[in-house]
């Protein structure tokens, strides 16, 4: 009978005591959260790269729509190709393609930049502004071309993603804008 109540006296000691609680408590939760807690700064760097690319064939887009190399040529100018000049922004942010890329990576080896294209107008992508009498498009010519950037970006910033075996990932994006060149 000594025994269990002995027994008793240190179980209420025990439960009265509540050092080391945090401990264990950070010992149970910990073995989550960190994996939580990098997933997450993962996947907003992942996201982070998608905005990246996607702003730049947005710009990419943009200037060769409005890039008229006709009107170089006809000032006595130096010809230019508004595609590489594009995609150049796209990958670059500037027309020269010099410094450091928008997203690390965005090369293949050797610099060029073939992760990303530029195609202004190509013959699929012009349509009749009106249709058998219905207005297709707005436009104040017979037809409306249509310039596109295109652009995969292998992300290579896997970190927690590989621990669960989950493999390399391309990011694709595209941006489409209006032909309209002054």
């Amino acid at each position: 009978m000594a025994m269990i109540r002995t027994l008793f006296r240190h179980l209420q000691r025990f439960r009265r005591d509540h050092r080391g609680t945090t401990l264990v408590e950070t010992a149970l939760i910990l073995p989550l959260m960190v994996p939580l807690s990098a997933g997450v700064f993962e996947f907003g760097n992942l996201i982070h790269d998608k905005l990246l690319m996607e702003a730049g064939l947005s710009d990419g887009a943009r200037f060769a729509a409005r890039c008229n190399s006709k009107m170089y040529t006809d000032s006595g100018l130096a010809a230019i190709d508004c595609a590489d000049i594009a995609t150049n922004i796209a990958v670059f942010g500037n027309v020269g393609g010099t410094g450091n890329p928008r997203i690390k990576g965005w090369l293949k080896a050797g610099g060029t930049s073939n992760n990303a294209t530029v195609t202004i107008a190509a013959s699929a992508s012009c349509h009749d502004a009106v249709v058998a009498g219905v207005t297709e498009y707005r436009s104040t010519t017979a037809q409306v071309c249509i310039v596109r950037a295109t652009g995969a970006y292998p992300y290579s910033g896997i970190g927690m993603l590989s621990l669960l075996n989950i493999g390399p990932i391309t990011l694709n994006g595209f941006h489409e804008e209006r032909l309209i060149r002054f």
